[in-house]
């Protein structure tokens, strides 16, 4: 028994508008138009979701960025080693 519920999304188009889509779900190779509105409307919606997701991770990227600038942590062992290696490296002779 399939227990998953349905829903009916309906929609008004000229003639026009659903010959044309008609005519691309056949170029595309989906079995009915609704099957190719499916797809479509779940591709764009990913495509969405996925560049807002961008858009909150540059934010909280920048957030990080400009809070580490003005509050900067105190350097730790692994770091002041490291400068000391490098400040030794540059300042040596060849």
């Amino acid at each position: 028994m399939n227990t998953s519920k349905t829903a009916r999304f309906d929609t008004r188009w000229t003639v026009e508008e659903k010959e044309y889509f008609e005519y691309v779900t056949k170029l595309a190779g989906f079995k009915s138009l609704a099957e190719f509105v499916l797809f479509s409307l779940e591709q764009e919606s990913k495509r969405i979701v996925e560049k807002y997701n961008q858009i909150l991770a540059t934010e909280r990227d920048r957030r990080v960025f400009f809070e580490t600038i003005e509050n900067p942590r105190e350097p730790n062992q692994a770091l002041k080693k490291a400068y000391r290696n490098q400040k030794k490296f540059f300042t040596d002779e060849f």
